[in-house]
Parts: C-alpha cells; sequence; structure tokens
C-alpha cells in the first residue's frame, strides 16, 4: 500500500504573496495536483529565538536532535519538518547573503549535530539523505550573477541536509521587481516539474 508524500514548503521571505511564497506556492501546487499532501510554513509568523551558540543542544548524544534550551516555536516547526517525505526551502537574498529571517531559523537547526565539548569537530546525526528538497531564492541582481557571488544556495543546501535531505532542484529568480510577484513562463514550468518530481519521490 503507498503512502500519500507530505511536503513542506518553508517561506523565509519577509512578504506574504512576494517572489518568494509565490515560487514556493507554485512548486507545492504542483506537487499536491500530482498527490501529494503539502503545507506552508511562513517564517515570519513563527517565533523564533535567535540561537546563542550555548551548544547544549549539540552535547546530547544519539540519532535524534538535541533539545535546545529556548522555549518558542522552533520545536514545533522541526517536529512537523520531521514528518515530511520532502521539502520547498525559500529565502531571499538580502545584502549579499541569505534574510536574516531565514538566518535565524538556519542556525537553530544546529540540533542535528553532535559537538561534545572536546570533539575536534562537529558531526551529522544522520549522514544519510533520506528526503528531497527543492531550493528557492530571488534577487534584485540576475539570477546567473547572483549564484555565483553569495552563499545563499550553499546555505540552503546545508539546511536541507541537516534535515536529512538531498536537493534535487534550484529555483532562482533574478532581476526580481516587488511590485509584480508573478513568475515568467520558464519558471512555472520548471516549478511544476520539481513540484511533481517531489511528489513521485
Amino acid at each position: 500500500m503507498t503512502t500519500t508524500p507530505r511536503i513542506i514548503g518553508i517561506v523565509g521571505s519577509y512578504r506574504k504573496h512576494g517572489t518568494i511564497d509565490t515560487a514556493v506556492s507554485a512548486i507545492l501546487a504542483a506537487a499536491e495536483a500530482a498527490g501529494a499532501e503539502t503545507h506552508k510554513i511562513y517564517l515570519q509568523d513563527q517565533h523564533i529565538e535567535f540561537c546563542t551558540n550555548c551548544r547544549v543542544c549539540l552535547q546530547q548524544p544519539g540519532p535524534q536532535r538535541g533539545t535546545c534550551v529556548l522555549a518558542d516555536d522552533m520545536a514545533t516547526i522541526l517536529d512537523e519538518l520531521e514528518t515530511a517525505d520532502a521539502f520547498v526551502l525559500g529565502a531571499p537574498v538580502n545584502f549579499g547573503g541569505i534574510n536574516a529571517l531565514t538566518q535565524r531559523f538556519v542556525e537553530r537547526c544546529v540540533c542535528y549535530g553532535y559537538w561534545p565539548w572536546g570533539q575536534k569537530a562537529p558531526t551529522l546525526r544522520q549522514s544519510q539523505m533520506t528526503k528531497q528538497a527543492v531550493l528557492v531564492s530571488s534577487s534584485a541582481a540576475p539570477g546567473w550573477l547572483a549564484r555565483r557571488l553569495t552563499h545563499v544556495t550553499k546555505t540552503l543546501r546545508q539546511v536541507a541536509q541537516l534535515l536529512g535531505a538531498k536537493p534535487i532542484g534550484t529555483v532562482w529568480i533574478g532581476m526580481i521587481d516587488p511590485q509584480n510577484a508573478q513568475l515568467s513562463p520558464r519558471l512555472q514550468r520548471q516549478a511544476q516539474k520539481l513540484g511533481q518530481r517531489l511528489a513521485a519521490a
């Protein structure tokens, strides 16, 4: 008996219905049309405290994520992400890097690492990538240029890895117009194909 794949989209943009939200929604819509169950999380609606780098979560042994000492919405978000089969991770470029809202979320995913005091380097609690992810970003600069000059794709890949997901594609929207969040026909086709791939995984 087959189960319905569950796909969660993370929108790290400050603008609902903006470019990132539109692209993530298009991918999720294509996945849902292909039979998947989807859900979208807006990081701006969540209470996520800053990581203080206390490393308490990194000390706890075992394959499960470490427990953070901060009391906010992050544990609930991660609980939901752990039930998913795939992710769509969207965040815009801001000041040459990933925006602060998403960076706050990224840093709190450190709990998926293990780095006890005395160990020279951290390790992933689970090294096998059993899930899939699509990465989405946007920039005022041309897409090809921003992908080369920023570390946004690398950061999104890292958080996908922490969540146990292997990226299968990237949607990058360059030369964005804040007054027009519509995707070009090419980007619409790309989003549809990637959504279908996630649903078929």
